[in-house]
């Protein structure tokens, strides 16, 4: 007998009519929910991810005030590109997201530039998550053996690492309705583990330090003058907010894999903003309550890991890591997911090195899986740096945040900037910011231009050539790859790409 025919759903059926509307056909298995399209940016902003592992960085350059009044400050700029991108999505649901949206807007170029933007952006980003979790993992089991805990290294640590992004890979390659499921499961973890952090943190500890002390107290521990702190400093503390809260683009690159998505992945980068701002407030304000001696937070690196030692006893504290670290793994793995469908859409029109390999789908598991090795491969490359560092921190961890940072907002700047250019001609989607895109999207652009030439900027004053205590570990190499990668990418364009890339390649007529 010949098989039934398989029952379309008619969301469905719309879906792939806009996907065809913008040139695609329905290649990837759109299984997604909006929830779980909701769910993978949430997974990679990840609170238990960027709030535990660049604490230090708060904390050294800025203190408290740094966090309890920089994270909300932040946070409100960060929702307001999350609104101007959510317009954008429901407009252009497409798996190339934020360069397809610069291309459609303001031509090839603007689509080249801002496409290698965000893949240089997801690889750094899949990178530090990935390595920040290695450390948690290493930290966790240090509290379970002290043998563990004195045979410390850099190296260990990125061999760790090497295995994470191993195990992200395979959870990638699996199946795509598998990483939804993940994903899903990965909401509710950073729900409830952080909730419990939280708990763990006002009940244990005997003592908790004042309000007064956690929205006053400034800390400089950058070997900056300061003088400097308000204009230097207290800036290049914001990185904890800015890292943390980013990825959010993931909404947009499975757009092609959720159904509804002209809506669903609209809501699913702004509302992954709202309420990951909101538990990381909650959760970081539970840190800095819990310190207990913070010049021994000082000495040590500004870790957040040292609050806990002092603030819990070990079965506890070991609860903690073991939370933040499960979350992160999570993390981790959606991070992958969202830089691999990134490379995919680009190698589908023909933007990468090597794309027909790249743009393949695996018939079976409807899985760009060489997009998947391609991107573990080069997070394993660009992070080897980390096995040198300074007193043991790696510092080449901040650089590889700061990577992450520049070149995920300045490629979200390109389309936002391009579509505040369109006014009123702008076609918009189901999700609309109405009249309000006149000044919200020049907000967006500003703050984005503002963080990014703080970010590449010395973390210490011995990571400037210029100085007398010059040292090439403290260098913060952020500069030196995202201009480096921008003069490549403008010879490229100008003695090639601009022969034969015209922008998105359609597959239908």
């Amino acid at each position: 007998m010949p098989e039934a025919p398989e029952t379309v759903e008619p969301a469905q059926l719309d879906d792939e009519a806009h996907l065809a509307r913008l040139g695609y056909k329905q290649e990837l298995a759109r299984t997604w929910s909006g929830f779980s399209n909701f769910a993978i940016s949430f997974s990679i902003i990840s609170i238990l991810a960027g709030c535990f592992t660049t604490f230090g960085q708060a904390w050294n350059n800025g203190g408290p005030v740094a966090i309890s009044w920089g994270w909300p400050i932040i946070s409100a700029f960060i929702l307001i590109i999350g609104f101007t991108m959510s317009e954008l999505v429901s407009a252009y649901p497409t798996s190339g997201g934020i360069y397809w949206w610069a291309a459609k807007l303001g031509g090839p170029a603007a689509g080249f530039f801002t496409g290698w933007l965000n893949l240089i952006g997801l690889l750094a980003v899949t990178a530090s998550v990935a390595y920040g979790a290695a450390t948690f993992l290493d930290l966790t089991l240090s509290t379970l053996s002290a043998s563990w805990a004195e045979g410390y290294s850099l190296g260990r640590v990125y061999l760790i690492f090497l295995a994470i992004l191993v195990l992200a890979a395979l959870a990638n390659i699996f199946s795509s309705h598998l990483l939804a499921v993940i994903n899903n499961v990965s909401v509710w973890w950073h729900v409830a583990g952080a909730a419990v952090v939280v708990l763990v943190l006002i009940i244990v500890p005997d003592d908790h330090q004042s309000i007064s002390y956690v929205f006053t107290e400034r800390i400089n521990n950058s070997g900056y003058a300061d003088a400097k702190y308000w204009f230097l400093v207290l800036p290049l503390g914001f990185l904890l907010t800015q890292y943390t809260i980013t990825g959010f683009d993931a909404s947009a690159h499975l757009s092609e894999e959720t159904q509804g998505a002209a809506d669903g992945a609209a809501k699913g980068i702004w509302r992954s903003i709202f309420y990951s701002a909101v538990g990381g407030y909650v959760l970081l304000l539970a840190f800095l309550f819990a310190v207990q001696d913070p010049e021994g937070v000082s000495a040590g690196g500004g870790a957040v890991d040292v609050i806990f030692g002092q603030a819990l006893p070990d079965s506890w504290h070991f609860v903690v890591l073991l939370i933040s670290t499960a979350g992160q793994l999570f993390c981790a793995t959606a991070c992958l997911t969202s830089a691999s469908r990134m490379t995919y859409a680009f190698a589908r029109d023909g933007a990468v090195p090597g794309s027909s390999l790249w743009a393949k789908v695996s018939p079976s598991r409807k899985v760009p899986v060489n997009a998947v090795l391609l991107v573990a491969v080069v997070g394993a490359a660009i992070t080897l740096p980390a096995l040198w560092g300074v007193g043991g921190i790696p510092l080449a961890f901040y650089a590889i945040t700061s990577v992450a940072v520049i070149g995920l907002y300045l490629a979200f700047a390109i389309p936002i900037f391009l579509r505040w250019r369109a006014g009123d001609a702008f076609e918009t989607g189901q999700w609309t910011l109405g009249k309000h895109y006149k000044w919200l999207n020049l907000v967006a652009v500003a703050e984005i231009a503002i963080i990014s030439v703080y970010f590449i900027l010395p973390f210490v004053p011995s990571g400037w050539i210029t100085s007398d205590d010059f040292s090439w570990a403290s260098v913060n190499y952020a500069p030196i790859l995202t201009v480096g990668s921008l003069v490549v990418l403008g010879l490229w364009w100008r003695l090639s790409a601009r022969r034969w890339f015209k922008g998105p390649k359609t597959t239908l007529d």
